[in-house]
């Protein structure tokens, strides 16, 4: 990792020498995201602010969990007056970049450090993506903050805080925008609860890895799945399959649920062994390139996983 590092940081020497930057001209108060997530709350915030701009670095539809920064990605941290991240195991090559370049004139902000956060879980029947040896290990904290509606309206509002420091003047606008999305958001939280203290059932299956501790705890939703959240493994083991197959025959479960950008093969084989259906549930981690150009938000995605989640408890 040090080594990829100094490369791209060498890279990064050559980049600004050439004195190639496209935004050299923009007089547009710069804020970056790593990811999805914190690019969409950041964008709820700014929405048409004339005065403020929000990039995110992960490419659409690209996995998350491997990104590496290129020269470009470094340059934009750099020029940035706000850099949003993670903060999980995921965004280890933050450190890294921040360490080299000049922070002092920017607000960093970690999605972890806005809201209470919760360790990685391994459940009955998950693999685990470590070796036994190491399971004795400290436990690494579940970075996916966001996919709780509720933590989403704690991050909204510290960002808004955040970003109206950088803009005094644009204030009662960021205000107005931040107020209209956390009361879309509390509407999302109001259905959730409505589906799931109507529904039959309390447990859904995940042929997939799980991203979803924050949801699931704050509806008490039980839950069974083939990985822990940041697992990079897509093949699960015959003893894994076999568990989650069972786990579904006896609770009669009538959908598998996936996650986005997943190839599917684990929850298409429990489908198939047990005459079930299959279903996305995105968690938001990374959309298509396709939805993202159409400017599908955090709010949309959600209003389709109510859609799923009626199906699957039910």
């Amino acid at each position: 990792m040090k080594r990829i590092i100094t490369i791209i940081l060498i890279l990064l020497v050559s980049f600004i020498i050439t004195g190639c930057n496209k935004n050299e001209d923009n007089n547009k108060i710069s804020i970056i995201a790593t990811n999805y997530p914190s690019y969409e709350f950041a964008r709820a915030v700014v929405n048409n602010n004339s005065n403020i701009e929000v990039k995110m670095l992960l490419k659409p539809g690209s996995e998350s969990h491997t990104y590496e920064p290129t020269p470009k990605d470094i340059k934009l941290i750099e020029n940035s007056k706000m850099f949003i991240y993670v903060g999980g195991e995921s965004d280890t090559w933050v450190d890294d970049i921040l360490s080299s370049i000049d922070t002092s004139d920017k607000k960093i902000v970690r999605l972890i450090d806005l809201v209470e956060t919760k360790s990685e879980e391994l459940k009955e029947g998950m693999e685990s993506v470590e070796d036994e040896e190491d399971e004795i290990d400290e436990e690494e904290i579940d970075e996916h903050v966001w996919t709780s509606p509720i933590n989403a309206i704690k991050i909204v509002r510290k960002l808004n805080e955040y970003i109206d420091e950088l803009s005094i003047k644009d204030k009662e606008e960021l205000d107005s925008n931040a107020s209209n999305y956390i009361n879309e958001l509390e509407s999302i939280d109001k259905e959730i609860r409505s589906v799931i203290s109507s529904s039959k059932r309390k447990e859904i299956i995940i042929g997939d890895r799980f991203p979803l501790r924050y949801f699931a705890d704050e509806y008490s939703l039980d839950y069974y799945a083939a990985f822990p959240g940041c697992s990079e493994q897509t093949e699960a083991s015959s003893k894994t399959l076999s568990f989650l197959i069972n786990k579904v025959k006896e609770d009669n479960i009538p959908v598998i649920l996936k996650m986005e950008l997943s190839n599917s093969n684990i929850a298409n084989t429990i489908a198939s062994e047990t005459n079930t259906k299959v279903l996305e549930f995105n968690s938001a981690h990374n959309i298509k390139e396709s939805d993202f150009n159409k400017g599908i938000t955090y709010i949309d995605i959600m209003k389709e996983n109510i859609k799923v989640l009626k199906e699957a408890l039910n």
